[in-house]
């Protein structure tokens, strides 16, 4: 059964978890560096079906295609359009991550927006990434803006990599996770709650304007 970790259903790409005995399985899928290669500014849209329980942690979210581009994680940065648990139950978090604002140190830069639905209908987690800001939006309603320059202690104060980290291409990652730091707990009886665990994506959208990619990229 581990082959049906990652198939399409009904026209949808399908991420679910199996469990073997005592282990589970499910997958994780990068885009290619081919399709990513040129991802920077634009807007990045998802439109998914969520799992619900106590356990997995299905996420939408971006990593650098040069992973060493400026260093390994967190100086590389991470962006996180959408997670959830048991433990976010009706929510979903939007998160930043750099070497000063990062989950290791507590002070990650985040956000997040209700919604009882996200488990049994379908909604688009989006971003929309610019030169100096990145924007989380839920169905096309802003929910969260990181902007390094907020967070600086004056005006005057440079933005640096450690803030900003976000000017070359990055991919994206679609996968669910059982337990973990946001997972916590894998409830033993998950699969008699749920006839199914798994995260369902109807559609990948990726927006870009040549005019803000050919000024600012560097």
């Amino acid at each position: 059964q581990k082959d049906r970790t990652c198939y399409v259903s009904d026209g949808a790409l399908k991420i679910q978890v199996i469990k073997e005995g005592n282990i589970y399985y499910s997958a994780r899928l990068n885009t290619s560096e081919k399709i990513s290669a040129n991802w920077t500014y634009g807007i990045y849209e998802v439109t998914a079906k969520l799992p619900q329980g106590q356990g997995p942690w299905p996420a939408i979210w971006m990593m650098p295609n040069d992973y060493y581009h400026y260093g390994e994680w967190p100086l590389c940065g991470e962006i996180d359009i959408m997670e959830t648990s048991n433990y976010y139950r009706n929510r979903i978090i939007g998160t930043i991550h750099t070497l000063s604002y990062n989950h290791t140190k507590g002070t990650q830069k985040s956000g997040g927006i209700n919604d009882s639905t996200i488990y049994s209908e379908y909604h688009k987690y989006s971003i929309e990434w610019l030169p100096d800001r990145i924007k989380w939006y839920f169905d096309d309603q802003l929910y969260f803006t990181y902007k390094p320059a907020s967070y600086l202690y004056n005006e005057s104060q440079e933005v640096t990599v450690n803030e900003w980290p976000f000017n070359y291409s990055f991919h994206f990652i679609f996968n669910i996770a059982m337990g973990g730091g946001m997972g916590g707990s894998i409830s033993d009886t998950l699969f008699d709650e749920y006839d199914e665990i798994a995260m369902y994506i109807d559609k990948v959208s990726v927006y870009q304007s040549t005019f803000v990619n050919e000024k600012y990229v560097k």
